[in-house]
């Protein structure tokens, strides 16, 4: 995890508080920012992107992608009709 810290200077011990506890709420990040005012304290979380899959409803199923379906599944999506939103 890269971290940064602007607006002043914090102890060690307490930086890696932060990261263990932006681990724990926010998984995945990647960059802490730190930003010190004073007493006050700002963590700010730069986590990486989570890929996704794109699941639609097909001829009453959920799918991802259509290619495990056979040749009538395949021919039932042909023959579908697409409705338009107005």
């Amino acid at each position: 995890m890269i971290v940064h810290v602007t607006g002043g200077e914090i102890p060690q011990d307490e930086i890696e508080q932060y990261k263990a506890r932006a681990e724990k709420m926010h998984p995945g990040t990647e960059t802490l920012n730190i930003s010190v005012d004073g007493e006050y304290v700002d963590l700010y979380c730069e986590i990486a992107p989570t890929p996704f899959e794109r699941i639609r409803r097909i001829t009453g199923y959920l799918v991802g992608t259509v290619e495990r379906w056979n040749d009538a599944k395949r021919e039932e999506l042909g023959d579908r009709v697409k409705h338009g939103v107005i």
